[in-house]
């Protein structure tokens, strides 16, 4: 997945996507080749999974 796609299907902002990256706390880029780098798509919907599996947790400990 290239960036545009990222961007579209988390509603994350490139900054935020590289911020994160930074901090280990999202899918790590791959380099397609030397001036292109792309996301591995299952690596990006396992994290959101993930992050569905946070709120569920969360929300089912509140209630």
């Amino acid at each position: 997945m290239r960036i545009g796609d990222v961007q579209r299907v988390t509603g994350l902002p490139r900054a935020t996507i590289y911020e994160m990256m930074g901090k280990g706390t999202f899918p790590k880029q791959v380099r397609l080749s030397p001036r292109a780098v792309g996301w591995i798509e299952s690596e990006v919907s396992a994290w959101q999974r993930d992050r569905i599996a946070e709120r569920d947790g969360i929300e089912g400990k509140a209630a």
